[in-house]
């Protein structure tokens, strides 16, 4: 089947070249986003250090192991949220922050954010890296610039 036909008709076609120029930019400006949004997370924990995110993020919540977690979140919201945003190794590392978002989500549900610290945030973050993970670095990355990706 013809693409234009399963296409919906623009109100202005006259945005038509506009909307064809930006597209594949919308991938980039979802991958920033994501990507460096993760950074406000990642980087305090950077700075306390590997014992005491253990003890914050962890311990309280009688999560085991909790140095060695602590070790995997600091890597996935620092050096993962520069590398999504970047979009090198995008697919690794949007897949290993979605799980790590699906893990505190089933630490917090069925709690909704109304009522308290809730899952649908988290949710959110996890279903959004997710689709990074099927999508890829997308035609703005470094994964495309280096020819391979996972």
């Amino acid at each position: 089947m013809n693409n234009t036909q399963t296409e919906p008709q623009l109100l202005i076609p006259q945005l038509k070249p506009f909307y064809d120029a930006v597209e594949p930019l919308s991938w980039l400006l979802i991958r920033l986003t994501v990507g460096l949004m993760l950074l406000p997370h990642g980087i305090p924990k950077l700075m306390d250090g590997v014992a005491a995110t253990a003890a914050a993020a962890l311990v309280k919540r009688g999560i085991g192991a909790a140095e060695p977690l602590a070790v995997v979140l600091i890597v996935l919201e620092t050096v993962g949220g520069l590398c999504i945003a970047l979009g090198l190794f995008t697919r690794f590392f949007a897949a290993a922050i979605t799980i790590e978002m699906f893990v505190i989500v089933y630490n917090y549900f069925p709690k909704f954010g109304w009522t308290g610290p809730g899952y649908e945030y988290t949710l959110m973050w996890g279903l959004i890296m997710f689709a990074v993970a099927l999508r890829g670095g997308g035609p703005w990355s470094l994964d495309r610039k280096i020819g391979k990706q996972l």
